[in-house]
């Protein structure tokens, strides 16, 4: 801005009033216009302008102190910085990190004690497979012994050496249907057991067949028992069995036989009963009839049924009647003598 002639800034004391900036420019106009018939010329009055006045016209205003600024309470008015979200960011990553570096850790070390734990056994279990084969199989096993036990009419001598064949033979893999075959060659067996005693023994455990008579066949007589399996043959009778005048199969092939019945029937009998049978027929399972040693008398027993009933009955009546001659036992409810 142009300074009008003549002016020039000077100090202006403390105490001296300001001037607004409108009536310097009254001065001026005052101070330019000519003077009307006024002679007396003064001096121009200093103008003290306002120190905001003296800053340039295209100048920025001043911006308050960030003190002095309203509160503004949007919820944007708090926004971080890009340098605090890096910094963030970066916190949350490390934190991050550091929780899975544990989790990892955590899971890895369970897993690897579950690993470990699964070797070990996996380990023992392999381990003692390995044992019991390597023992099992070794001629620490073999078969050295036999015990034969059971046998009253075998020779259990001879069984034992039937068995030798089995010797050397660890005894995981003894042959059962050799030993079987070795066996059945005796018809006095009816069953038999095998037991295994490590390290080197076995025990068989026979059980005989138990002849109930003997059927005539021929002139030979031959000894069998309740299946109808000969256990021995001889010309002369065996002392001591009834002799079974029967005709069909076992039980287990004929049922509804003659020999099946009487065959039944004996089994049922006591054993004092039992020695003073001499001779034992059937025709059919329902006439069984045997005749009694020393007197000759006649026993008329009917079917199998109850046989265990009509066994107490017959007892009794040998003790009560032992003269007669005929005992009628068909019907247990109501016996008879003669």
């Amino acid at each position: 801005m142009k300074r009008p002639q003549g002016f020039d800034r000077q100090e202006v004391p403390a105490s001296a009033p300001l001037r607004r900036e409108p009536e310097a420019r009254d001065e001026q106009r005052r101070e330019s216009a000519p003077a009307r018939g006024v002679g007396t010329v003064t001096e121009p009055i200093p103008v003290i302008a306002d120190p905001s006045a003296a800053q340039p016209v295209d100048a920025e205003p001043t911006r308050p102190a960030r003190a002095d600024r309203p509160t503004d309470t949007s919820p944007y008015s708090r926004l971080p910085t890009n340098r605090e979200i890096d910094k963030a960011l970066r916190a949350a990553r490390r934190e991050r990190k550091r929780l899975e570096r544990g989790e990892v850790r955590r899971f890895t070390k369970r897993s690897r004690r579950r690993r470990i734990a699964w070797l070990a056994a996996g380990a023992v279990v392999a381990g003692l497979v390995l044992s019991v084969a390597l023992i099992a199989y070794s001629p620490l096993l073999a078969l050295k012994h036999i015990q034969v036990t059971g046998t009253s009419r075998l020779d259990a001598k001879a069984v034992e050496k039937k068995l030798s064949d089995q010797l050397g033979t660890p005894l995981p893999l003894l042959d059962q249907a050799g030993i079987s075959r070795d066996l059945a060659a005796f018809p006095l067996i009816r069953s038999y057991t095998v037991e295994s005693h490590p390290p080197d023994s076995i025990i068989v455990r026979v059980v005989e067949r138990q002849p109930v008579g003997v059927i005539q066949q021929g002139a030979a007589y031959t000894l069998v028992d309740a299946a109808k399996v000969p256990i021995s043959s001889s010309e002369k009778r065996p002392d001591g069995y009834p002799l079974i005048a029967a005709s069909g199969g076992a039980a287990d092939v004929d049922a509804g036989s003659g020999f099946a019945a009487a065959a039944s029937v004996l089994s049922a009998l006591p054993a004092d009963v039992l020695a003073q049978v001499d001779t034992i027929a059937a025709k059919t399972k329902d006439d069984v009839s045997f005749t009694l040693r020393g007197n000759g008398a006649t026993v008329v027993w009917g079917s199998a049924e109850d046989s265990s009933l009509k066994a107490a009955d017959l007892g009794a009546l040998l003790k009560s009647a032992p003269g007669s001659s005929r005992y009628d036992v068909s019907s247990p409810h109501s016996v008879t003598t003669g």
